[in-house]
């Protein structure tokens, strides 16, 4: 069986507290290298933690918010230009996934949706609940509670015999459960620590449901400025901008 990795290379909030990258996680087995989300600071946070771009296969979306997948276009034309890639990539996220990466880009670089592109690119929307093999995984995305002008998702990933869970952006919701259900890893964001809304998690909230929940491991990010200021305290582990976990 593979060792799985995930390294955080980006576990912020969209507003860059306490200093953190933007949400960009890497996954390594033995035959696979992908991204869960790719936020505006990704590319940044590859040079920093000296990461090839190169090397990556596949990126897998949760949602299409700015922080979770707006490093696209940085790291596709970085892509073309800088590292005259030739290597096929396909990234996959919700319905919706084509036509605001095209809009991104024309809004960041007019017209750099237009380039010829060096290297095969492949866009897939995925649909919601159904299993898609890609790149020696299989993604299973779950839609949950966050606003962000089209389905967001849970993703469930099969990865080197382990399973990893992902949250996504969310408030409290049972798809979370199935979702999560016997992973390996749950990474799980809490945004906040008792203030409750729709829009994201708060720690309260995933503590009651904790026993719903039948994960080996459980891992927060997007820690908002709240809870970055009692991170030192919880009886959780939380995500670190650089560090790496085996799963499993």
């Amino acid at each position: 069986m593979d060792q799985v990795t995930v390294r955080f290379l980006g576990c912020g909030d969209a507003f860059g507290s306490g200093g953190r990258f933007q949400t960009c996680f890497l996954v390594r087995s033995g035959t696979a290298r992908f991204l869960i989300d790719c936020g505006a600071s990704s590319l940044i946070a590859m040079n920093r933690f000296g990461v090839d771009p190169a090397e990556i296969d596949l990126i897998l979306l949760s949602h299409l918010h700015g922080d979770h997948f707006g490093g696209l276009p940085f790291f596709l034309l970085d892509a073309q230009i800088l590292r005259k890639r030739t290597r096929p990539l396909v990234i996959a996220g919700p319905p919706g996934l084509r036509k605001r990466l095209t809009d991104a880009m024309e809004v960041l670089f007019p017209d750099s949706s237009r380039i010829r592109s060096s290297f095969p690119r492949e866009l897939i929307e995925l649909r919601p609940e159904r299993p898609r093999a890609l790149d020696g995984i299989t993604v299973t995305p779950y839609v949950v509670e966050h606003p962000s002008g089209d389905p967001p998702f849970a993703l469930r990933i099969e990865c080197g015999g382990k399973i990893i869970t992902y949250s996504g952006d969310t408030g409290w919701t049972d798809a979370l459960v199935e979702a999560a259900r016997g992973a390996d890893l749950f990474i799980v964001e809490a945004y906040l620590f008792d203030k409750k809304t729709r829009l994201h998690m708060d720690l309260e909230t995933l503590t009651a449901h904790l026993g719903d929940l039948s994960a080996r491991r459980v891992i927060l990010t997007h820690l908002g400025a709240d809870m970055l200021a009692r991170a030192s305290g919880l009886p959780y582990q939380c995500a670190e901008d650089g560090a790496t976990v085996v799963v499993g």
